[in-house]
């Protein structure tokens, strides 16, 4: 095995005292993306920034480092080749352009398989990532406690918010923009006009406006996944001390009907994260075998955090995602016993998800019914119909996020009838941007991740290399979870996501060259 010493990127005793400063700084920045990943995109893309530009500069003073080769190279490369050549095509070539700043995320792959020289980093990196995940969980845990803005229970016949369009079972979230957390709130936000509010003020949320009025206040509601706002007339309200008496609300209580979004404000977007972590959770727990010590029960305990935290974004796909992501875990990684194990213990929380479901959006898990089916059925056939509608689509797409301006020539989302958006699935989302090559790429650049993630797991067998093993066993689990949650959700497009995937891609490809003989 190569000593440590000599790795690509490692310390080493002749380096001068500016290069070895540039290189504990890099790792010290690899921390922070880790540990802000599962908390603030903001935090995880300064993060990025700055471990990649010292590690740039880290290739100025001498000796300078190697670059190590991965497996993954040529297809992480070429689909970013194949991107950046569709942006200059693009039928809208400075929209596209300006996304290449998010297709350049994959960096981060290449910033922590570079800059990772030893196992013990390694392993630091790994338990920071879950730990930070585990962290915003416990926050999800929090706000569905305390609750998130005024549920209104019951109403009088002459209810103010009732003939404002307020329905019972309607969660109050805001008035004016301003947020309520009790009825005292809504009734001195509705009676009294915001004197700092910008006279233009228009709250909007997806298709739904409420435009500024001084003898009305906007309060938006959360409505079953709807955000919609209504205008109270401000001298409309009763007369009387009491708010509940002048809103006419007779039974409320603190809303928690709100899917889970943790730090990032988006449920999908969150749930698919979860998806990643909590995959990672399970390696580290199959991993660690029968031993049953602290380490493994702090990492049954984090996996039981990761899964209460997903139930509660109540996201079928990534539901789905993970229950591909651990039958794959389970299979490559576990003993018999374990897998009966699994099995016992993977019945009740598909029933409970179902429950879930059912109480919260009120549909099944394949359900015609539900809105979003439709939605997306609708418009995967009309993507796959402007896709395959000239030669130049199937070669190198239309461009990225060309959608936003040409949908309405292109006759998509029913002709505007339906809210507009992207494609909802990853695999026509990029063939239908990039390119049949660009997706082509992308699958196999899915495919030599997953190997190597497979061959890490079956390599890294030493008691001492368990983290190894477990990375190994997540990442396996966490790509499938992430291809499966892909085919219905466009989970690459969400910077947080793909900053997550692209942190494990990396850690996995670090283990990979230190566990190498």
């Amino acid at each position: 095995m190569t000593p440590p010493a000599t790795l690509p990127g490692s310390p080493r005793a002749n380096v001068s005292p500016l290069a070895r400063w540039l290189e504990r700084a890099t790792v010290v920045c690899l921390f922070l993306l880790a540990f802000a990943a599962p908390v603030s995109i903001a935090a995880t893309q300064t993060a990025w920034l700055l471990a990649l530009l010292l590690w740039v500069a880290r290739f100025a003073p001498r000796p300078r480092p190697r670059l190590a080769r991965t497996p993954v190279d040529y297809a992480l490369l070429g689909f970013f080749v194949l991107t950046f050549v569709s942006s200059l095509t693009s039928y809208e070539p400075d929209v596209s352009i300006g996304k290449l700043r998010a297709a350049s995320l994959f960096t981060i792959v290449y910033v922590l398989a570079e800059n990772v020289w030893s196992s013990k980093v390694l392993r630091a990196l790994v338990v920071t990532l879950v730990a930070s995940c585990v962290l915003s969980a416990l926050y999800t845990f929090g706000v569905f406690a305390v609750g998130r803005g005024v549920k209104v229970l019951e109403m009088t016949p002459e209810s103010t918010l009732r003939a404002a369009g307020v329905r019972e079972g309607d969660t109050l979230l805001s008035v004016d923009g301003a947020k309520v957390e009790s009825l005292d709130d809504v009734a001195r936000l509705v009676a009294n006009e915001r004197p700092a509010l910008d006279k233009t003020y228009r709250w909007t949320d997806n298709r739904i406006a409420c435009a500024w009025d001084a003898r009305a206040a906007c309060v938006r509601v959360y409505r079953e996944e709807n955000l919609p706002a209504f205008n109270v007339a401000r001298d409309a309200l009763a007369p009387g001390a009491a708010a509940a008496g002048r809103l006419g609300v007779t039974r409320w209580s603190r809303g928690r009907d709100e899917r889970a979004s943790g730090f990032y404000g988006q449920y999908q977007t969150y749930s698919e994260v979860l998806q990643l972590v909590a995959s990672l959770a399970l390696g580290l727990l199959v991993a660690r075998g029968r031993r049953l010590d602290a380490r493994a029960l702090l990492c049954a305990a984090a996996l039981a955090c990761l899964c209460g935290a997903m139930l509660l974004t109540v996201t079928r796909a990534s539901w789905a995602g993970l229950l591909a992501s651990s039958l794959t875990i389970v299979l490559v990684g576990a003993r018999r016993r374990t897998v009966l194990i699994f099995s016992a213990i993977a019945l009740p929380l598909v029933v409970a998800g179902a429950l879930v479901l059912r109480e919260k959006r009120g549909v099944g898990f394949l359900d015609q019914r539900d809105l979003s089916t439709t939605w997306r059925e609708t418009v995967w056939r009309e993507g796959a119909r402007i896709l395959v509608s000239k030669p130049r689509h199937l070669v190198v797409g239309v461009g990225m996020d060309t959608l936003k301006r040409r949908w309405r020539e292109w006759g998509m989302f029913d002709q505007g009838r339906l809210p507009w958006g992207h494609l909802h699935s990853t695999p026509l989302q990029i063939a239908f941007e990039r390119g049949l090559p660009a997706l082509a790429a992308w699958l196999a650049l899915l495919f030599l991740y997953a190997r190597t993630a497979w061959r890490l797991a079956r390599r890294a067998t030493d008691r001492a290399d368990w983290i190894e093993r477990g990375l190994g066993l997540g990442a396996l689990g966490g790509a499938v979870g992430f291809f499966a949650g892909g085919l219905v959700h466009y989970n690459l497009g969400d910077s947080e996501v793909a900053m997550v995937f692209y942190i494990i891609m990396g850690l996995t490809l670090a283990a990979d060259r230190l566990t190498a003989r």
